[in-house]
Formats: C-alpha cells, structure tokens, sequence
C-alpha cells in the first residue's frame, strides 16, 4: 500500500524572492508556512548591497510575517563590480548576511547592476574563499550571441569551470540548475560545489510555455528546457546525492506584470512548494529521499544545524487555485498566479 503520511524534519528554502513593500507583505507566510529559514535573493530596488540596508530588509521581512511565525530570514549580499570586499567580510562577521550573490548584469529581474565581469571581482572572490562565505551564482551569460537556451552551459565552460580552478577553496552554490549539463558538472565537481533544484524545473519543460498558446506564468529565468533536461534534474534531485538540495526560486510577479506585452520572469511557487517537490519524489518512487533533498543537505552545505521541528504531508488532493488574492498590510489585494494553477497535487500539507 503507497504511504499514506509523510513527516520530515522541517525543511528550508535555499532560494527564495520575497521581494519589497506590498509585495513583501503578500506573499512572506507562504513561505513561512512551510519552511524554517530561506536564503533571500537580494535583487531589489535598490539592491542590498550594505549591512545597513541587509538589517533594515530583514527587519521588514519580519514585520511582513504572520502573527507567532518562527521563520528565519538568511539574507545576501548583492555582488556589483565596486562593491566593497570589506564590506562583504563586515556583514558576514556581524550575521548580517550568510552568502553573496553573483548576477550577471542584466541576467534577470533587477540585475542591471550586476556583475560585468568575474574577473573584475577578484578582490571579493578571494574575501569570499578566505572566511568561507558561500558565493551563489545566477548561471547563465548574457551575450546576445549565445542562445537562451545554451546560456547555462556556456557559462560553466567560460566561466564557472576557470573560477573553481583558480579558487579552489570557494564554496559555491550554482542556483536553479536546469540542464543535464549543469547536473553533471556538480556532481562531478569538488565537495565545495552545490546546486539548488527548483520544484518548477522538475516538473515542466520549454514545451509548457506554448502549451494551447503563449503561458507567461511558465516564463522564467532560467528558461525551462528540453525533456532530457528534465530528467536529468529529476534524476539528481532524488538521487541522495548531497550536492543537490531544495531552493524554489519562487518569483512572484502580480498577474498583470506577467499577462503583459513584455511580460516578467518569474514563476510564484511558494504557496506549495512542498507538496509540489513530493509529487516528483513520489512519481520517482524517492519520497524516502525526499527529506534529506529538503532538510538536511542544505543545512550541511551551509554550515548551519538541523530543525528540530517537523512537517506533516498528507496523501489528500490538493487542488490549487487558478489564482490567488493575497492581502498586503493594508488589506489591498495582491492578484497572482500560483505555480500549478487549476490542477490537482497528490500531497497537502496536514
């Protein structure tokens, strides 16, 4: 008989974008719902690029929260080509900040003013190796030349492959991996190499945005790519390989910014995250491996201690809405479109 429950040590979320302002406040206790802590992406406007500001972003995640939440924010640093390396070791010492973050400039959302060049951020990569501050890396080129499609791959061969080998003690956290290419480097990279897996790159491939028309809410970035990529990631998600651990990149845009003529990038999955990783664990046959993917290598790579609360999965239909109105401090409704819309997911959350 299939199992019918399924508790785990609570887990975490390794990438996560909560945003600023009323956007904040609408969708922080979605992930708070189910996770202990998330590593939060830097990328607002402007960016977090001082303790300062890093304290004043956490301060407002926790204001955002629901009323008794126990949820951790871990925040990051966001890498420019000025930023200052002792700034960088301030925040780390002060626990600030627990990562930095590298963005190619114009990558993604808000990344204009990212990196140019690694090369030209030696002095911070080097701070980095030194105190053991983990570097988590956007993957992908930008050149206009390379096609979207290729991008991650042609960054690991240009660029990630030459910074371990001239850092070697670096430990780095390559995001939202979404190619077989990616997958196989990590795993045969050093042990200061990770990826984090997102639960909408295990479930879709690129044929999902052209699915009955164009589905801007299946429009992120990374872009989701062929099938065999897909499996690729299925493959090393569920492995038990301790490289691979969870981060949704859940990016909530409202449904307007997404159905719009240059519509963003962005997939909003916190709402069920964790019941949309157990249906692929569960389709792998793995939900035995789903725990350590979810709780423990994250918490191992990073350097940080196990929760010692738990999660309760239920094998009950969870039917996700086609949309969601989440309210902001002022109780203005914020309209979005949850990851899954309008289908039915095997696990709910007890």
């Amino acid at each position: 008989m299939p199992t019918q429950q399924l508790t785990l040590r609570q887990p975490d979320d390794w990438h996560v974008h909560l945003r600023d302002g009323a956007m904040l406040q609408a969708v922080a206790g979605a992930t708070a719902r189910q996770f202990a802590r998330a590593i939060v992406m830097p990328n607002l406007s402007p960016p977090i690029t001082t303790v300062e500001t890093a304290l004043q972003y956490r301060q407002r995640i926790r204001e955002a929260l629901p009323d008794g939440s126990r949820f951790e924010p871990l925040l990051t640093a966001y890498l420019t080509d000025a930023i200052d390396p002792a700034e960088i070791e301030r925040g780390f010492r002060q626990g600030a900040w627990v990562a930095c973050k590298l963005y190619p400039a114009h990558a993604t959302t808000n990344s204009a003013a990212g990196v140019t060049s690694i090369e030209a951020i030696t002095p911070v990569i080097t701070t980095l190796e030194r105190i053991g501050m983990p570097l988590l890396i956007h993957g992908e080129v930008t050149s206009a030349d390379i096609d979207i499609f290729d991008r991650e791959a042609v960054f690991i061969e240009r660029h990630l492959a030459p910074l371990l080998a001239r850092h070697p003690g670096l430990k780095v956290v390559l995001e939202h991996i979404t190619t077989s290419d990616a997958a196989d480097f990590v795993r045969s990279g050093p042990a200061t190499l990770a990826a984090t897996i997102t639960p909408h790159h295990l479930h879709i491939n690129r044929n999902a945005m052209f699915a009955g028309g164009l589905r801007p809410d299946f429009y992120c970035l990374p872009v989701a790519k062929r099938e065999l990529h897909r499996i690729a990631l299925r493959g090393a998600a569920t492995s038990g390989n301790p490289k691979f651990f969870l981060g949704t990149d859940s990016a909530p845009h409202a449904r307007s910014a997404k159905e719009a003529a240059c519509g963003c990038a962005g997939i909003f999955n916190a709402p069920f995250a964790i019941e949309s990783y157990a249906a692929v664990f569960d389709r792998e046959n793995a939900l035995d491996k789903l725990e350590a993917f979810a709780s423990k290598f994250g918490p191992r790579f990073y350097g940080l201690p196990l929760n010692a609360g738990t999660i309760t999965l239920e094998r009950q239909p969870l039917e996700v809405p086609d949309r969601l109105h989440l309210n902001d401090a002022a109780g203005t409704a914020v309209e979005l479109v949850p990851f899954h819309a309008g289908e039915t997911l095997p696990w709910r959350l007890a």
